[in-house]
């Protein structure tokens, strides 16, 4: 099944991602892809504290290693972006991706669809935005994953994608072999709900 993981900016999706792909780890479920937690400044005014987003980071699966990712543009010098970020200025995203990050997370998407993985696990694809599904740029190679349906290694997917784009998202893979594409919130519900597609 592919099931997709969608809401609202700012809901805290990726941190339910990242706490889900731990339960399932603990049921025995290693999960292959790419997690995107943000970069945050903490900010103490007074009143309270509040936190700033200020870049996205892209984490590897099942090795757990770091990429740094993007930054928003207003915090990256100009030249930089040309030089080095011309697919998201492309695009015109508020954020500046690095081509180099992207190629490096192409190529680790690319090793898992070569590689021999020994026990049923979760795809996982944190985030298909605007970059690959309108532009057909970014992360190209997690659009080939998950074109080709599920495998014996691979059963089942998790992509994550914004509100706006859940139509897109469904459209784009309904002929991949998935059956149904499920939508899911962040909950408790949709945590048994992935459990339970590993243990039919």
């Amino acid at each position: 099944m592919l099931f997709i993981l969608t809401g609202a900016i700012q809901i805290g999706k990726t941190r339910w991602l990242q706490q889900t792909l731990h339960e399932l780890e603990n049921h025995g479920v290693l999960s292959y892809g790419v997690i995107a937690p943000g970069t945050w400044i903490e900010h103490d005014e007074g009143q309270g504290i509040s936190y700033e987003k200020t870049g996205i980071n892209n984490e590897l699966l099942p090795q757990h290693t770091i990429v740094p990712f993007a930054r928003r543009n207003d915090l990256v010098d100009d030249h930089d972006t040309k030089e080095h970020c011309t697919q998201s200025q492309r695009a015109q995203l508020a954020w500046a991706i690095d081509d180099d990050a992207i190629e490096r997370v192409n190529a680790h998407l690319n090793a898992i669809a070569q590689a021999d993985i020994p026990k049923p696990g979760l795809l996982v694809v944190d985030e298909l935005g605007r970059l690959a599904l309108l532009a057909g740029e970014g992360l190209t190679s997690a659009l080939q994953l998950i074109d080709r349906g599920p495998t014996q290694q691979l059963p089942h997917a998790l992509i994550v994608v914004r509100e706006q784009l859940l139509d897109q998202a469904r459209k784009r893979f309904a002929a991949s072999g998935w059956g149904e594409t499920r939508p899911i919130a962040p909950s408790k519900d949709a945590i048994r709900e992935l459990l339970a597609a590993f243990q039919q």
